[in-house]
């Protein structure tokens, strides 16, 4: 199979699959394309010509493209039953759906306001976000809820005991939260340093920080914390 992914410093949807695959030593090639919106671009006519979305991740099986990353963790469940891709459980399999789904439609205001950009630190941005835009802390405290509720269930280490698609979904929050430094509570603070602390996330880590690749579009506070 292969993996279409964007920037690893900037292109959050595109860390998913790719952890998820990484992590439980699913094999894959990765075809890194840089991210460019133009409608021309070479990343786009790349991608035109596989799937019609012109979007990563992408993944391909046999010519077989599939461009959602939720039916991309499901078409992975069902090829490597053995890897445990969702929690064993039927209704922590529904709950972990639940969370990922939640993740795949929503936080907007985080999402704009928090892009990732893996490489920065940007505290003072995220404080100033916080303290302007309400729906940011929204996000945060539903987020913080979430994986403190989750990880009191399960016992952790991760929200469903061992990894799952649910933290493979949940690392580029991470991330963010990483760049951006937010407050947040101990036990959620505790499992953002163990998702980062994972194999697969500190690889993807360490290539974007190397990547030293700019893109203007996806660093809207570049020139405000210059």
């Amino acid at each position: 199979m292969q993996l279409y992914i964007g920037n690893k410093n900037y292109s959050s949807w595109s860390m998913r699959p790719w952890v998820l695959m990484t992590e439980l030593a699913i094999p894959f090639e990765e075809i890194a394309l840089r991210l460019d919106w133009a409608t021309d671009s070479p990343f786009k006519k790349t991608l035109f010509e596989l799937a019609p979305t012109g979007r990563v991740p992408l993944l391909v099986d046999a010519g077989f493209a599939i461009w959602d990353t939720l039916a991309i963790v499901e078409y992975l469940a069902e090829s490597y039953s053995d890897r445990r891709v969702w929690p064993e459980a039927k209704k922590a399999r529904a709950r972990a759906r639940s969370l990922c789904a939640e993740m795949h439609a929503g936080f907007g205001a985080l999402r704009e306001r928090f892009p990732m950009n893996i490489e920065a630190s940007l505290p003072k941005v995220g404080a100033r976000c916080i303290a302007e835009f309400p729906a940011v802390a929204a996000d945060l405290k539903r987020i913080d809820g979430m994986w403190t509720e989750q990880l009191a269930e399960s016992g952790g280490p991760f929200l469903f005991g061992p990894f799952t698609a649910a933290d493979a979904y949940f690392a580029p929050v991470a991330a963010r939260l990483m760049t951006y430094a937010p407050p947040i509570g101990a036990a959620a603070s505790a499992y953002v340093e163990r998702v980062l602390a994972l194999r697969s996330v500190r690889s993807w880590c360490d290539a974007a920080r190397a990547e030293h690749d700019f893109i203007k579009e996806d660093e809207p506070y570049r020139d405000a914390a210059s």
